[in-house]
């Protein structure tokens, strides 16, 4: 790779929401050389347009559209009902909504259960979607799909640790790479991918010492979710930092750098009082017709 190549750090930046936002599209060669050269980078999942463009503004490096999409916004129980067209439409409406990010898009679960029925569906969320790249969870046992996927021309983000589509084959929501044995299990799953031809890998719910391991032996950038400060990147769900839900579940990842929940149900009780009172729509908010004489109100 040319040592003139752009980095994160040499993207373009200009004057918007925040003074110091990028705005030229983030490649996967930024993301690689941003482990090079050691720079942190922010990932978030969101699943719409305005949320987009949001995250677009602060300039949040990658986009996730993801399968937790099933819990956030379908409010099922795990993400296994979400399906590939629930997918193709919600990539579509985030990409519609960035004009920098990497946009990545969830395989959802049996979207990739063989190689023909991955490039199948990786190709929808690219050509249709409009995803940059796609993300599956698994590690040893996808890495031959993970290769044809490459082969193909479609770029994949790894995923490993704590995978949601295999929730019931995990026992629940449980940290892993925990001891000896599942240590070295992780530890195989990663190199397979990167090997496999992976640009980077997720890591969720792991201890952070084994995090820092797998970042050190690889030389593809990790993002971290539940994995420690040592990764290359981080990632959250919007609606999580946000702090959206206040009545959800929190991993103890996560950190509420919000809590729009409150303010968002704060706002929508004034507006049922100000319906109720007649407050709403006032005078500013009202259209009038200037060849009809304003009604008379009754009394007067």
């Amino acid at each position: 790779m040319s040592s003139s190549s752009p980095t994160l750090a040499s993207v373009p930046r200009s004057s918007g929401y925040a003074s110091d936002k990028p705005t030229g599209r983030v490649r996967i060669q930024h993301l690689r050389e941003s482990k090079e050269k050691k720079q942190r980078f922010s990932a978030v999942t969101c699943y719409d347009a305005t949320f987009a463009r949001l995250v677009d503004a602060a300039g949040i490096e990658v986009v996730l559209v993801g399968d937790s999409l099933g819990n956030v916004i379908q409010g099922q129980e795990t993400t296994l009902p979400v399906t590939v067209d629930h997918m193709v439409y919600h990539t579509a409406a985030v990409a519609r909504g960035l004009h920098r990010a990497h946009l990545v898009a969830d395989m959802p679960f049996m979207s990739y259960r063989n190689a023909d029925v991955a490039l199948h569906n990786a190709g929808r969320l690219l050509a249709e979607g409009g995803a940059h790249a796609v993300k599956l969870e698994g590690g040893v046992e996808f890495a031959e799909t993970v290769r044809q996927l490459v082969q193909a021309g479609i770029p994949v983000m790894g995923h490993i640790g704590l995978t949601p589509q295999s929730v019931h084959a995990m026992g629940g929501h449980r940290v892993q790479g925990r001891g000896t044995s599942a240590r070295k299990r992780l530890l195989a799953d990663a190199k397979a991918l990167e090997a496999a031809g992976c640009y980077s890998i997720v890591l969720e719910a792991i201890p952070a010492e084994l995090a820092a391991e797998v970042t050190a032996l690889l030389k593809i950038p990790t993002i971290g979710i539940g994995a420690g400060t040592e990764c290359d990147g981080q990632i959250l769900v919007i609606y999580d930092l946000l702090g959206l839900d206040p009545h959800a579940h929190k991993p103890k990842f996560v950190k509420k750098f919000a809590s729009l929940g409150e303010l968002a149900q704060a706002a929508l009780t004034q507006y049922r009082e100000d319906v109720a009172s007649a407050t709403f729509p006032g005078p500013e908010h009202v259209y009038h017709d200037p060849t009809v004489a304003p009604a008379k109100v009754a009394g007067a």
